[in-house]
């Protein structure tokens, strides 16, 4: 598609040729993951100097549209996938529910010694015996979390055997153990990630990614798994609902409306 040329007049011209760039994306022109012409390529298509097309892509890129790789050139992102943060649905169903399709691969699950978080987490002494259980969530053919969850396994004899390809771990723990997990607390901080957990979620060592830690409690107050999440940060907005009490009306004692 033959770009526009730009106007002299009250608009600045990078703001032109963002909003040039920014129709393209919208309309479709460039799909996710396509790569978009080089800056000098831009620049003689508009008939601009290079400051003024890095000033657009920089916008662009600003706004997650566009990811620029050093050596690669630029690219378009696609639209984000919301993660939901305190979410009541299934990683699945919640993917299901903004027409992804959804896979889980186990990528480890065996018997493991707890180090002295975990231990300290589950209410264990450091070295006893946890089952160790690493997931890879993957919506829309993107890798989206590292899942790393530690139970103690001497409380769940067995459940190091279970396939959780498919299965829940939630449902499995209420079924064959009779543990309903009813509350957990977590923690949320922004972190580069390392190599290992990068290169699982498809990403470069020292990209931005979040993690998530967590205890999760029983129907008893117990506390039943520790756990550990990279969410990659690239891609993916992460969303909290919650209820929000409304203000009500009130008479005051000496006959005012006030808010109660």
């Amino acid at each position: 598609m033959q770009r526009r040329r730009l106007e002299p007049g009250p608009v600045p011209l990078h703001h032109q040729v963002y909003l040039d760039l920014s129709g393209a994306l919208d309309t479709g022109e460039w799909q996710a993951g396509d790569r978009l012409p080089t800056e000098r390529e831009l620049a003689d298509e508009y008939g601009c100097s290079l400051i003024t097309v890095r000033r657009a892509l920089t916008d662009l890129v600003r706004e997650r549209r566009l990811e620029r790789t050093r050596g690669r050139g630029t690219f378009v992102i696609g639209p984000a996938i919301d993660f939901p943060l305190l979410g009541v649905m299934s990683f699945s169903e919640e993917m299901r529910r903004q027409g992804l399709d959804s896979t889980t691969r186990v990528i480890e699950v065996g018997i493991t010694a707890a180090g002295e978080r975990a231990a300290t987490a589950l209410g264990i002494d450091p070295g006893a015996l946890t089952v160790r259980l690493e997931r890879l969530r993957v919506a829309g053919g993107v890798p989206l979390i590292l899942e790393q969850v530690q139970l103690d396994a001497g409380r769940f004899p067995g459940l190091a055997d279970h396939d959780f390809q498919d299965a829940s771990l939630y449902d499995t723990l209420r079924v064959h153990y009779g543990v309903r997990i009813l509350r957990a607390r977590e923690w949320i901080e922004p972190v580069l990630l390392a190599g290992r957990e990068a290169r699982l979620l498809g990403m470069e060592p020292g990209r931005t990614g979040l993690l998530i830690e967590g205890i999760a409690d029983d129907q008893a107050g117990r506390p039943a798994e520790y756990g550990r999440s990279w969410v990659r940060g690239d891609g993916t907005r992460t969303y909290v609902e919650r209820d929000v009490a409304r203000l009500t009306i009130a008479e005051g004692a000496d006959g005012r409306r006030e808010h109660a």
